[in-house]
């Protein structure tokens, strides 16, 4: 499967995958929705705002929430790029990504917010942070059971912002790669994700293995979006007054230079 990344404007080289490992009946409802990514040559660059006849490319604003260190930029940096980041950096206010893909022939594009996991750098952007929001992905670490634990803290903040169970939701288990040392069983996760009707993924965004299923995270809820709701024109998105465009993201970024500098910020496991 050829993909396609959008990151902040800059567009990157088309990356090859196998297919997703997705649970059965998600996989089964990508293949039915004719989920995949869009590709392009280097002499044929990436449109992002039209596709055929003029169209402009429909937008959905997905949001990465969680407790900090649980992995959140990682994943949507390993799926909109197709590697774990070489220098991983801690959010402080708001990061962003884009990825564009085919559903059904159709190109969508999927923007990626993800935000600070602590509450003193997340105050001042929550309002613009749940503005618009067409999806949810809940991500904890699985090898710290209290990024599990306040879990349903953040699906409360999630309805008090009015994105309550109509708006699709995915629960990710992240770092298990770092397997042996879980504190969450996998039973206890899917009851949870069951009880809350969100479809489960246990994945690492470091373990290249894990790349194509990564990539089936966000294929799901792209194929959750295109049948749930309609999609909305990315000049729609864009030119709602209540909606922040990329180029008004505020994203102050503290570099962790080493990896040492990474782990003894994340605890186990840096993925």
């Amino acid at each position: 499967m050829a993909l396609v990344a959008a990151e902040g404007g800059r567009q990157e080289q088309p990356l090859s995958f196998a297919a997703p490992a997705a649970p059965a009946r998600e996989k089964d409802a990508a293949r039915s929705s004719g989920v995949e990514s869009e590709k392009r040559t280097e002499s044929q660059p990436h449109v992002p705002k039209s596709h055929s006849h003029g169209k402009p490319t429909k937008t959905f604003k997905i949001i990465v929430i969680g407790d900090s260190n649980v992995g959140k930029t990682c994943l949507t940096f390993r799926f909109c790029n197709g590697r774990f980041p070489s220098k991983t950096e801690a959010t402080i206010g708001v990061d962003f990504r884009e990825k564009v893909i085919l559903v059904n022939g159709e190109p969508i594009k999927l923007q990626l917010w993800d935000t600070a996991g602590q509450e003193r750098f997340r105050k001042s952007m929550v309002p613009h942070y749940y503005r618009n929001v067409h999806a949810v992905v809940f991500v904890y670490d699985i090898t710290k059971i209290q990024t599990f634990e306040s879990l349903p803290t953040w699906i409360e903040e999630c309805n008090k912002h009015q994105l309550t169970y109509e708006i699709p939701r995915i629960l990710v288990g992240n770092k298990c790669d770092c397997k042996e040392t879980s504190q969450i069983s996998t039973q206890r996760a899917q009851r949870f994700a069951d009880v809350h009707n969100m479809p489960w993924f246990e994945t690492s965004a470091k373990d290249d293995s894990q790349s194509d299923h990564v990539e089936s995270i966000f294929l799901t809820l792209a194929v959750k979006l295109r049948n749930s709701r309609p999609m909305l024109p990315e000049y729609n998105l864009h030119l709602n007054e209540d909606a922040m465009r990329p180029a008004d993201v505020i994203s102050v970024r503290r570099s962790l230079e080493s990896a040492d500098a990474l782990k003894a910020s994340e605890g186990l496991c840096a993925c």
